[in-house]
């Protein structure tokens, strides 16, 4: 069973959707935290507990979602969702202490090293091996990101200490996103809205203590103004979208993908803080972003060339199921034995 012309549109409509959703609304957040955030601007510096507001309201968003039959509920232990929840709130809390403790280099060098860990914990984990085209576009991308990004270099043991806590952490949230939706046959957002609340509750009873460790101030004590508050609501809205989108997008392809073209948001950022805060653009900048680019797109070209070779492998006469088959067959027991029921995402993984 093959997909049809039409099907294959479709799905790599909804794949440049997804990538685009994730895009806008993660340099829309940068955006709109660098207003909230600098000293020029709100000078609202928790962002712990900011990210806590961000997952609270994603998981109101969920909770409408269910309670209104937009999307369906199926069943994840309890131990797995606070498993995930707890790497991924380490990883939030320990990018914030690293970017804290760490020069701006050394902050963007661990940001970069998580493309080769995803690879060698996707290799560990589950035995995935990867072409040489495919490994050499990831490093034209990281070398292009590199140059374009790294500027001083400090290294002291605590910075170090929190940075491979951070990289390590994040590169195995990402991973979990899209083994736990294959595993328990679950979409991006029904996975997103069950442990958001998860998140956001923990966030917002600890979030404070690691602002207050971080800045020595309570958000207490901090002034809100209505300008304020309205740039909160604004990165509130949007890192729904850019969270839906993240599971969207590592469900639809791989943490490694995700990574490595997700790097193209820091070549979104420089642009857009060059256009709108007066950010210095120097001919390095200019020559990483132009290589991260290429680099981007010789990936993209890898991943398909090898989709390809593979087909090659089995063309016909195959003795299993694709993944593809599987779903499609699924979704057709599911639409005879639930006719009148919607069943959202689900089956999108």
């Amino acid at each position: 069973m093959e997909k049809t012309e039409n099907e294959k549109k479709a799905s790599a409509v909804s794949d440049v959707g997804a990538w685009a959703m994730n895009i806008t609304s993660s340099v829309g957040i940068i955006m709109a935290n660098k207003q909230l955030m600098s000293s020029s601007g709100f000078g609202f510096s928790f962002a712990t507990t900011l990210t806590g507001f961000h997952f609270a309201l994603t998981a109101l968003v969920g909770m409408v979602s269910n309670a209104t039959g937009l999307s369906a509920s199926k069943h994840v232990p309890l131990w797995e969702l606070l498993w995930f929840s707890i790497v991924a709130n380490i990883s939030i809390a320990a990018m914030n202490f690293s970017l804290m403790l760490n020069s701006v280099g050394f902050y963007q060098i661990s940001k970069l090293s998580m493309i080769p860990v995803v690879c060698v914990m996707e290799w560990v984990l589950h035995s995935k091996h990867y072409s040489r085209e495919v490994k050499a576009s990831v490093m034209v991308v990281v070398v292009g990101v590199g140059i374009c990004t790294v500027t001083d270099v400090k290294v002291n043991a605590k910075g170090f200490i929190c940075a491979c806590t951070a990289v390590f952490s994040t590169s195995l949230q990402q991973i979990s996103i899209g083994s736990l939706q294959k595993k328990y046959s679950v979409g991006s957002f029904e996975l997103l809205s069950k442990t958001a609340p998860i998140q956001a509750l923990s966030l917002l009873i600890f979030g404070p203590f690691v602002d207050y460790f971080l800045s020595g101030r309570f958000i207490s004590t901090y002034k809100m103004s209505y300008g304020a508050i309205l740039c909160i609501l604004i990165s509130c809205a949007l890192a729904v979208f850019c969270n839906i989108s993240q599971y969207l997008c590592i469900g639809r392809f791989s943490a490694t993908s995700f990574q490595v073209l997700g790097h193209m948001k820091t070549v979104c950022v420089l642009t857009l803080g060059w256009l709108l805060f007066d950010s210095e653009m120097t001919f390095k900048n200019i020559l990483g972003m132009i290589l991260a680019v290429v680099g981007m797109v010789i990936y993209s070209w890898a991943v398909e060339l090898e989709k390809q070779r593979k087909t090659k492998v089995t063309p016909h006469g195959k003795n299993s199921m694709t993944e593809d088959e599987i779903r499609l067959l699924k979704e057709g027991i599911e639409h005879m034995n639930l006719k009148d029921m919607e069943l959202g995402d689900n089956n999108k993984v």
